[in-house]
């Protein structure tokens, strides 16, 4: 019941091919080959996408919108250290707390 079931490798099915023979080729060596003749690179189309152009304004633009997301992801990345600070401080002063009432407990016995 707590064994697992392994599945079974399934059998090739259809047809298997043998593995090729590759036969080596002979090379007479200090027999001349004449150099193949270069090849004529093809034109390239022009692109029929427009080109982005920068402006002074989108230029202003573009640096004011990304000092917002900085500021921004800033101050929430700042507002959770602080959540997380101050949930610390007070997990140890409930601690120191809980300590004196126990201590005291103990004293009055």
């Amino acid at each position: 019941m707590f064994r697992p079931k392994l599945p079974t490798m399934p059998q090739p099915t259809g047809i298997v091919t043998p593995p090729t023979v590759i036969e080596p080729t002979r090379t007479t060596p200090g027999t001349p080959t004449t150099p193949p003749a270069p090849a004529v690179p093809a034109p390239v189309p022009a692109s029929t996408r427009p080109t982005i152009q920068l402006t002074p304004g989108t230029a202003l633009a573009l640096v004011g919108g990304g000092t917002a997301v900085v500021l921004v992801v800033g101050a929430v990345l700042v507002s959770m250290l602080l959540a997380v600070a101050i949930t610390g401080a007070s997990v140890a002063v409930c601690a120191v707390v809980l300590r004196s009432l126990l201590a005291s407990d103990a004293r009055r016995r």
